[in-house]
């Protein structure tokens, strides 16, 4: 087999289970489509923490996801494919979805940006973190709206921008300087008797 009949042959193999075992479609649904939003709370929870590191791990979070959004743009310009639901007979679409470039998936440059920079800083529930983006990415496939190198590329690249990020980030002094104007200027509006615990 070639790579497109890979590509295909995985995703069958995954969009069937939800054929098989209709059972699970619900929660794979829930994953796929508002997971994100689980995920927001926890860079709000994080952040209101109150703390350097949580603080400066957001910081490094949304500065992967930017980063991997423009390499992944820049990777769908080198390739497209549409969704499988657009391009395939019989597919187990459990989601709404526009047609167009699929590749790579957003969802999972979004879930691997975030989910990377928390076990790159921490050290409690860093698997669970990255079982949870690999349970977004295999989610995608689950309900019809991209292939596994849609997934894999978009990890790969979240991955490697997240890892950059880390290293160069937190070591810029305009990123503390800014950090510390900002924390001067909510400790004037919200002012705190006590440091919050790291989580």
């Amino acid at each position: 087999m070639n790579a497109s009949e890979i590509n295909v042959h995985y995703f069958r193999m995954i969009n069937d289970l939800g054929k098989h075992f209709p059972v699970l479609n619900p929660a794979f649904t829930f994953i796929a489509e508002y997971m994100v939003y689980i995920l927001a709370l926890s860079a709000l929870l994080y952040w209101f923490t109150r703390t350097d590191e949580n603080r400066m791990m957001v910081v490094c979070a949304t500065v992967t996801f930017f980063l991997a959004e423009l390499l992944g743009k820049a990777a769908g310009s080198l390739h497209f494919n549409q969704q499988p639901f657009a391009e395939l007979p019989d597919v187990n679409q459990l989601v709404e979805k526009a047609v167009n470039n699929s590749f790579p998936s957003d969802h999972t440059i979004l879930f691997f940006s975030f989910c990377m920079s928390y076990w790159l800083f921490k050290k409690k529930g860093r698997l669970l973190w990255m079982l949870l983006a690999l349970c977004v990415g295999i989610s995608r496939i689950w309900v019809g709206v991209h292939y596994p190198a849609d997934v894999i590329v978009g990890a790969l690249i979240s991955i490697g921008s997240a890892l950059a990020v880390y290293l160069v980030v937190p070591r810029l002094r305009a990123v503390h300087s800014i950090l510390t104007l900002y924390e001067r200027g909510e400790r004037a509006v919200f002012p705190s008797k006590t440091k919050a615990k790291d989580l």
